[in-house]
């Protein structure tokens, strides 16, 4: 409240915006509170893959023409034919951009639901398309507990490779093999201990998230007496090391 010296005043509500004020020749005036914005909040829409994200799993092929010469030019393990991870040679991204993306199917890792998918614009000389961002998950999906797939489950008898990306993943299956990305930091750390894996080999990103993410992930693990590995080398990832070795 501001009242002058010729008795003049102003009473302001900072909590709900209501205004009131008084000069002695007029007397009071009220102005009512503006009507509140409310902003929609962004949530998660879809527990699994919606239909559209269906659709767009089904339209893509296995890997072929640019997406192999992207993974070879990467110097990356081509995974097999009925791995979760495709091809789609003219898919669009949200600026307009329309080419050639390898399309991760998301599933969760102990149910196998399908949650998401991820895509990566691609060119055939290794380098990912010119658009900003060159990687995109599905909108309002969840991505939380899941992983691409990029060996099938029946290839999974007693050992498993995990990373937190794609082309990192495909780095360590030169080495190990089955492997799975787990997308990001977050989703590695929380990777659960799954029946019948009996040793974890982790294709951990040498920067402060990935070795954090490792660590908690091996310890998970080897409290429930798993063995477990985690990879080092000087390069960020280990597909930044394949590639200066190649």
């Amino acid at each position: 409240m501001t009242i002058e010296a010729d008795g003049k005043g102003v009473a302001h509500c900072f909590r709900c915006a209501f205004t009131e004020s008084y000069r002695p020749d007029r007397g009071a005036r009220q102005q009512a509170a503006p009507t509140p914005h409310i902003k929609a909040l962004t949530t998660q829409k879809h527990e699994v893959l919606s239909n559209y994200g269906r659709e767009l799993w089904s339209a893509c092929t296995p890997l072929s023409g640019v997406a192999v010469a992207y993974l070879k030019a990467r110097q990356c393990c081509i995974p097999p034919g009925d791995s979760d991870l495709r091809f789609h040679p003219a898919l669009k991204h949200p600026t307009g951009h329309t080419g050639p993306a390898l399309v991760g199917l998301i599933t969760d890792a102990r149910t196998c639901q399908p949650l998401s998918l991820h895509r990566t614009w691609i060119q055939d000389d290794g380098n990912k398309a010119d658009v900003d961002p060159p990687r995109l998950l599905s909108g309002g999906h969840r991505k939380q507990g899941g992983v691409i797939r990029l060996w099938p489950d029946e290839a999974v008898t007693g050992g498993l490779g995990i990373a937190e990306g794609i082309e990192t993943a495909l780095s360590l299956a030169w080495a190990y093999a089955p492997v799975w990305a787990c997308i990001d930091a977050g989703n590695l750390a929380a990777f659960p201990v799954l029946p019948g894996i009996e040793v974890l080999t982790i294709g951990a990103d040498n920067d402060a998230a990935g070795a954090a993410s490792a660590k908690l992930c091996a310890q998970h693990w080897a409290i429930a007496d798993r063995e477990v590995y985690i990879s080092k080398q000087a390069e960020n990832d280990l597909n930044d090391a394949i590639k200066e070795a190649a």
